[in-house]
């Protein structure tokens, strides 16, 4: 019988938050998104059925908040304008 190996077997497809990374998402936004996959179909990852109310529909407050979570600078000088099109570019 052959020693088992200390490095586990490659499943022929990269991790998905690897793939994430490669594909320009921040460390914290690729890991938010890989940790919601785990244990669900890809297809229903972040699918709220429509009903997610549109960032010019939030308050500014909420759009601060959104935008400290995903690592926007400069955000507390910024109009409520300016978040809603940090938060669609980022």
């Amino acid at each position: 019988m052959l020693p088992r190996s200390p490095f586990p077997a490659s499943r022929g497809t990269p991790r998905p938050r690897v793939k994430l990374r490669e594909s320009g998402e921040s460390k914290e936004e690729s890991t938010r998104i890989a940790n919601a996959a785990a244990g669900t179909f890809k297809s229903a990852v972040g699918r709220k059925d429509g009903k997610s109310p549109s960032y010019a529909d939030w308050s500014k407050q909420h759009l601060v908040g959104r935008a400290r979570q995903s690592g926007i600078k400069g955000r507390s000088r910024m109009s409520k304008a300016e978040l809603v099109e940090a938060l669609r570019n980022r």
